[in-house]
């Protein structure tokens, strides 16, 4: 390989068949930016945007390669196809006649390519003689050559755009390796002296997960949550950053083998994890998944120095929570990491390195087994035993059942966002805000807290640490209800038909819930719930309220009635109450007290969830949801053609008729092929009507930042971040036109007009506020003719 990477001389045959089709590939797959690593930028927002159309052009590009005749995509991989006449070294048909440049708006795929009677201009030998090993292959394997020489095609324009030497070699490497693969219709292997990743332990992502853990162990959950959102946001950005040459490296370091170093993992960067991330016929790995402490050292400080300064070019465009996020503890976060990065001994380098996460996590960790069976659907029943055996026999198998996710997918992705590297993906910045009951949880696992539920007995002995928390919970209650008299406290509080549920701190109980069972009504009457004034806001009465639904359901009592004042009813609600009581009124009249000026509230319980463990298990699925839905839409990627059977006469198709919704997993309601309602369009527009909205939109006052399209010469930056742009002038085009077959279609131009100017502009300009006040004029406009739908 190192021969291949430092011989830079291209055979004329190469050349050739290279440049043949190359324009095919790049007129519509642009890989300036995607492709060329001379510019070291970082990702942010106009980086990130630029790198996704590019990617988003070239998968378009090959789908729409993907979409042709299979005669055609034969044509195409002639170019790239050994000739099969025997003693025939010729390794691609070339073409007769050079053919000339696509000038203007041309595009490539209306020029045809050859027919398969054309002669090679190398061999002589006819374009078939190119491909008769390829007819016998199958739809797939024929796409996947195809995507390889769309792949190729645009390596080939990279490296010639490319004035970087070391970069082109890479690139002159990358081009051959693909061409050979094509060739001989396999996969491509990277194999040599820059050794298979990952190419250093720990590597980046563990020990930035390590350095979290050790630097900030004992800070408070809200505090640690930010440290860790930005070493997700840091990890995101390396992983898509583009790294300085090392020709402009050596202007930096004296070092020569420093230089040497960072040339090596710069090669490995360019052949591992920047190209193939626009080619994706080559195996692609996350930057910081595969480098470890040599790279980031070469790198941090150049990477610091450029995405502080791309935050603060960009500060007025962020929120006051991110801006305070990114400015104020950043630059603290780094400074910290720089410590143990050139640190001679610091113990997040150590591959054995070994830290006890934070005790808010731990409950979390600690109960992984039983939330991954509630994650994967394994849910109790009433009798606590699980589901029917032969579907929890195909769950084990990770066979899918119905439309349920098997358990093995579940569990391979509870296992990677269980895993601290899972940082590194591209929800970079602030996670949900953490559940009321995050701090109790965590003082209760650290026995800070205890739960017991306690009561009176005529018939029995009561142990004198009960009677000490039912005086304790009789002060609690008598001083957080003052309009409750101490004497009926006492009266409910003591007496043994009730229970109460004590939240005991410190050997004292600081809070609890006072209940009754009527075991035969099935159902509890909640009468007293309080948590003491200086213990407050702490979760206390959330965790409180889980551990006594947990209780009620190992007692098979699945219902809650209380009667809630004006300053509970807000509580009540929280946890689940409801005034709607779906009891029947027979099941609890005479059975409960009336309290007046108080509202009577019902909790239903499902005896299918561990309530104290509900908001970990919830947000645990929203994670599984999002990487299966992640996980979808990659299958699912595919672009089809759009349907042109409207342009010929037709009114209507059914639902399932449109190419690609059956493999999103859509289902028609009836279950049957064609059952699906049909799509009908609306019905035609008034298009007076319509010319007199958007006359009257033009003519209000603040519609002049919207008059005409944005000029890019004095926002510079506008298309960057807004992909669909609109204004009233292409409106008007547009409405000459007749494109407007339906007031939808109006109405969805004019609202992006709004929706692109609050997404670029903050809310404090003018333009923002512009935008607001004519879209209300605008929906006034469209109600005033008849043209607005609630």
């Amino acid at each position: 390989m190192s021969e291949d990477i430092n011989d830079i001389t291209m055979t004329s045959n190469e050349a050739d068949s290279s440049q043949t089709h190359g324009h095919e590939a790049t007129s519509s797959a642009n890989t300036d930016e995607a492709g060329s690593s001379s510019a070291t930028t970082p990702t942010g927002t106009e980086g990130q945007a630029s790198r996704q159309s590019n990617l988003q052009r070239i998968q378009q590009r090959k789908q729409q390669v993907f979409n042709w005749p299979h005669n055609k995509k034969l044509l195409k991989l002639a170019i790239y196809s050994a000739c099969q006449t025997p003693d025939c070294t010729c390794n691609g048909w070339k073409t007769p006649v050079p053919q000339q440049a696509i000038k203007g708006n041309a595009r490539a795929d209306n020029q045809p390519l050859a027919t398969f009677n054309d002669p090679c201009r190398h061999c002589g030998h006819i374009l078939e003689n190119h491909v008769t090993q390829l007819q016998g292959l199958s739809v797939n394997e024929v796409n996947r050559l195809l995507g390889a020489v769309v792949d190729v095609e645009n390596i080939f324009m990279s490296m010639h755009r490319e004035d970087d030497h070391d970069t082109k070699r890479v690139y002159y490497y990358l081009f051959k390796l693909l061409r050979k693969c094509i060739l001989t219709r396999s996969q491509p292997r990277i194999e040599g002296p820059l050794g298979q990743p990952p190419f250093e332990r720990p590597s980046i992502a563990k020990a930035i997960t390590n350095f979290v853990l050790y630097k900030f162990q004992a800070l408070p959950q809200r505090e640690w949550q930010t440290m860790y959102d930005l070493a997700k946001m840091f990890l995101h950005c390396f992983n898509h950053w583009n790294f300085e040459t090392p020709s402009v490296r050596k202007l930096q370091v004296s070092n020569p083998e420093d230089i040497s170093a960072y040339q090596i993992n710069y090669t490995r960067w360019l052949v591992f994890c920047h190209v193939p991330a626009f080619c994706d016929s080559l195996p692609h790995y996350e930057t910081s998944l595969v480098f470890g402490r040599t790279l980031l050292r070469a790198v941090f400080k150049s990477v610091c120095r450029q995405l502080m300064d791309k935050c603060h070019s960009e500060r007025d465009r962020m929120p006051p929570e991110k801006r305070v996020l990114v400015l104020t503890h950043f630059p603290r976060f780094l400074a910290l990491l720089e410590d143990e990065i050139f640190s001679a001994n610091s113990p997040i380098w150590d591959p054995d390195y070994k830290q006890v996460p934070p005790t808010h996590l731990q409950a979390i960790l600690e109960n992984k087994g039983s939330t991954v069976k509630q994650e994967g659907g394994l849910k109790r029943g009433a009798d606590g035993r699980s589901e029917d055996g032969a579907v929890n026999a195909k769950r084990r198998r990770g066979e899918v059942i119905g439309d349920d996710v098997g358990d093995r997918t579940v569990a391979d992705i509870v296992a990677t966002i269980n895993d601290p590297n899972y940082m590194c993906g591209p929800d970079a910045l602030f996670q949900m805000q953490a559940p009321r009951d995050e701090a109790a949880k965590s003082e209760e696992q650290r026995k800070l807290i205890e739960f017991h539920v306690i009561g009176n007995s005529l018939t029995g002995p009561v142990n004198k640490q009960t009677m000490l928390w039912l005086i304790g919970l009789h002060n609690v209650f008598s001083h957080q209800l003052p309009e409750m008299t101490k004497e009926y406290i006492s009266q409910l509080v003591f007496d043994p038909k009730h229970k109460t549920l004590a939240l005991i701190k410190e050997g004292r109980p600081i809070g609890g819930i006072c209940f009754r069972t009527f075991r035969a009504q099935g159902f509890s009457e909640i009468v007293f719930c309080a948590v003491t004034s200086n213990e407050q806001v702490k979760g206390y009465g959330t965790h409180l309220m889980n551990h006594l639904k947990d209780y009620h359901i190992r007692t098979n009592i699945l219902h809650f009635l209380t009667f809630a004042d004006e300053f509970a009813i807000g509580y009540f609600k929280k946890q689940g109450f409801s005034k709607d009581i779906k009891l029947p009124r027979a099941m609890y009249q005479g059975y409960i007290k009336d309290y007046e000026g108080a509202t009577l509230m019902h909790c239903e319980l499902n005896p299918r969830i561990v309530y104290t463990q509900f908001t970990t298990v919830i947000r645990k699925q929203k994670e599984i949801v999002k990487k299966l839905i992640d996980i979808r839409q990659k299958e699912v990627r595919k672009i089809h053609p759009g349907l042109t059977c409207f342009k010929e006469g037709v009114r209507s198709i059914p639902i399932e008729s449109i190419p690609g919704l059956r493999e999103t997993g859509w289902r028609s309601s009836g279950g049957v092929a064609g059952s699906g309602r049909a799509l009908e369009p609306d019905a035609e527009p008034d298009l007076a009507a319509l010319r007199n909205v958007l006359q009257a939109v033009k003519n209000h006052a603040a519609a002049w930042p919207f008059l005409k399209p944005v000029d890019k010469t004095e926002v510079p930056d506008y298309y960057d971040h807004i992909k669909f742009p609109m204004d009233l002038r292409t409106m008007g085009e547009r409405l000459k036109a007749r494109y407007y077959v339906s007031k939808r279609l109006f109405i969805a131009d004019m609202t992006r007009i709004f929706t692109n100017c609050r997404l670029y502009n903050s809310p404090d300009t003018d333009y923002y506020r512009c935008a607001n006040g004519l879209e209300k004029y605008f929906q006034s406009k469209m109600k005033e003719v008849g043209l607005w739908d609630k």
